[in-house]
């Protein structure tokens, strides 16, 4: 039995309220870990959160230089492009009226060689006309002055009066001629 009561004795000398000396080795053992945590891990870790917070500075700042520079470009484009439409359309308003000026200066072009067609038309009608009225007025005076020396039974055989008898005959048929023409 003396071995249980050793252990009574020994439970009731140990107060649970008054630290024995196991406590102090285990107290001073946690402040030597804090110490080198504080001394040796702490540091570091501490250096490497601060350069990560340095670098996600950094890409912020970098992002939002990105973000500027799209802006700006973003304008620089849409400037880019209001200058190309404006100059596009100074180009197509430029062609339509180069296309109208052309087109006024073709039709100038077809009329005046129009009225030139239709001009030597004129003058080469005139000359058959006048090329027609000569040989007209040769057969009709050589009929007339057959008929002439049939009718009055004498030879004029003298040109000049022939002439003047053709003359005279064709003068007659103008004159029939603008009279008719004038009804």
């Amino acid at each position: 039995m003396a071995a249980p009561t050793t252990a009574i004795l020994a439970a009731e000398t140990s107060n649970p309220i008054l630290p024995n000396g196991t406590f102090f080795v285990e107290l001073i053992a946690f402040v030597i870990i804090l110490v080198i945590l504080w001394k040796w891990v702490v540091p570091p870790l501490s250096k490497a959160m601060n350069d990560r917070q340095e670098m996600i500075r950094k890409q912020v700042e970098q992002a939002k230089q990105t973000e500027e520079q799209l802006q700006a470009a973003q304008a620089k484009y849409d400037e880019a492009i209001e200058e190309a439409r404006i100059e596009a359309s100074k180009i197509r308003d430029d062609a339509r009226a180069q296309g109208a000026q052309i087109l006024e200066e073709l039709k100038a072009k077809a009329q005046a060689e129009s009225d030139r067609v239709i001009e030597r038309g004129r003058e080469q009608l005139a000359a058959e006309r006048d090329s027609l009225v000569r040989e007209l007025r040769g057969d009709i005076g050589k009929l007339s002055v057959e008929l002439a020396s049939r009718i009055v039974g004498e030879s004029l055989a003298d040109e000049a009066r022939k002439r003047g008898t053709i003359d005279r005959f064709l003068t007659e048929i103008e004159s029939t001629e603008t009279q008719t023409a004038g009804r």
